[in-house]
């Protein structure tokens, strides 16, 4: 007899026998019991007292109908020569790459794990990993990013898709953190989850710091460079760069469960010919809902899609569920970060356009390849102008907000390339503080040797 249980059902059939809250605080205690202490910390008692502080108070003032906030001193909590906001794809490779250089690099992350939208948005793929040169079929993710990759082959259902003929590999999001958490770990980079970008700090035309709210109140962090890895261009935009602002579709991925056990036959009889796209664990599938066009900065949007593609999942998931044939599906999880495509885009000092791209237009100042997303064209050099603003200094910005025109936004917003130019931008950062200069000082062969050493493909 081959019976599947949701963990739902499970739970219910635990708590019907009376064990179902002491059987959860049993396997909890079990997990995680002898999780080591972090380093400097000692045996905390639970629920200690806290003595009371109470910080001074500079609350926004109501005058004459207008909302009024009041100049205030900010703790400064860090210093640190790079600081890199935002820990997704780009953000994670460009702390690594930093602090490889031995500069102090601090990388800060709103959400409490890093990956972004490949792990938290459950984009799994990989997509414009490969290319192809001189006829084969070639990985051009390298450096930090081919790394990450490799280093999934070495546990069971963590990568799947990733062997030589294939291309755009898929990974298990929760591998995917924790193998991101070990290199940020190994390079010494200090990590600050749960931080919102606020405001920037500012002398003149160049970027001193930046203000993050959170749980702690506001405060601030005082760097020599600063890499803008938000995906949306927060702190770029905070400081008074130029940029361009483009709606797209914004959608939510979802995962369904025992995706094995269905009678495939049955559905396809019904009609049903696609539960989403396979996963390393082989139960799973994970299926990608695009979603209307939308204001990523709008939290009214925001709001409104959460709501509508949660709704929109579980009854599709309801109706697979009836359809003979897909009995034992469940909804295993949607995802915790809506599918953001773009928001802001950086005015560069470079545009890279979609037509320099396919015709692989060569550029004396390239920091890395982006791939084919079918794996079925050259690699397309991406010039180090795409990161670096106009104007303002002591910034460069990574991911889906590099500078690229309309049509080739479609590929620079993938996991891969982010990947990519998170690695150019760290580094980069990495050597003005060395060289003690702007970031658009820097000696761009001495750039371009130092991410060759870290692994990097340039050409």
């Amino acid at each position: 007899m081959n019976t599947a249980l949701t963990r739902r059902q499970l739970m219910h059939v635990l708590a019907a026998a009376g064990l179902g809250a002491a059987f959860s605080r049993r396997t909890v205690a079990d997990a995680i019991g002898d999780a080591p202490i972090p380093s400097g910390a000692g045996k905390v008692p639970e629920l200690q007292l806290i003595p009371s502080h109470t910080p001074p108070r500079y609350p926004a003032l109501l005058a004459d109908g207008k909302v009024i906030q009041p100049q205030r001193p900010l703790e400064v909590v860090d210093q640190t020569d790079v600081l890199v906001v935002g820990g997704g794809a780009a953000g994670f490779a460009a702390a690594v790459a930093a602090a490889r250089t031995g500069v102090k690099t601090t990388l800060v992350e709103r959400y409490g794990y890093l990956g972004g939208l490949w792990t938290g948005g459950l984009v799994l793929a990989v997509i414009c990993s490969h290319a192809q040169v001189n006829g084969q079929l070639t990985q051009v993710l390298r450096g930090v990013g081919g790394e990450l990759l490799d280093r999934h082959t070495k546990y069971d259902n963590a990568i799947t898709n990733y062997a030589p003929g294939k291309h755009n590999p898929t990974t298990d999001p929760e591998a995917t953190k924790y193998l991101m958490d070990e290199m940020i770990g190994e390079a010494g980079v200090k990590m600050l989850f749960h931080c919102w970008v606020a405001d920037v700090v500012m002398e003149g035309p160049a970027l001193r710091g930046v203000v993050f709210e959170s749980k702690a109140g506001r405060q601030a962090i005082l760097a020599k460079c600063v890499v803008d890895a938000t995906g949306d261009g927060d702190v770029f935009a905070a400081a008074g760069a130029e940029f361009e602002q483009r709606l797209h579709a914004i959608g939510e991925v979802h995962r369904l469960g025992n995706a094995d056990r269905v009678d495939r036959d049955k559905l396809k009889a019904a009609g049903v010919r696609n539960l989403g796209s396979a996963e390393p664990v082989p139960s799973t599938r994970w299926v990608n809902l695009r979603g209307p066009s939308a204001n990523a900065l709008d939290v009214g949007d925001l709001t409104r899609l959460e709501i509508a593609h949660r709704r929109a999942i579980w009854n599709h998931v309801q109706k697979l569920r009836k359809t003979p044939g897909g009995e034992s599906l469940f909804l295993l999880q949607t995802a915790p970060q809506l599918g953001v495509r773009t928001s802001r885009i950086l005015a560069g000092t470079h545009q890279l356009t979609y037509k320099e791209a396919r015709a692989a237009t060569s550029f004396p100042d390239a920091v890395g390849l982006g791939g084919a997303e079918g794996g079925d064209h050259a690699p397309w050099p991406i010039p180090y102008g795409v990161l670096l603003p106009k104007k303002l200094d002591n910034l460069l910005t990574a991911g889906r907000s590099v500078c690229a025109d309309e049509k080739l936004i479609e590929q620079t917003r993938l996991i891969a390339p982010c990947l990519t130019t998170g690695h150019a931008a760290g580094a980069a950062a990495a050597l003005a503080v060395k060289s003690n200069c702007r970031p658009r000082d820097i000696d761009i062969p001495a750039l371009q040797k130092l991410l060759r050493d870290q692994g990097a493909l340039l050409a």
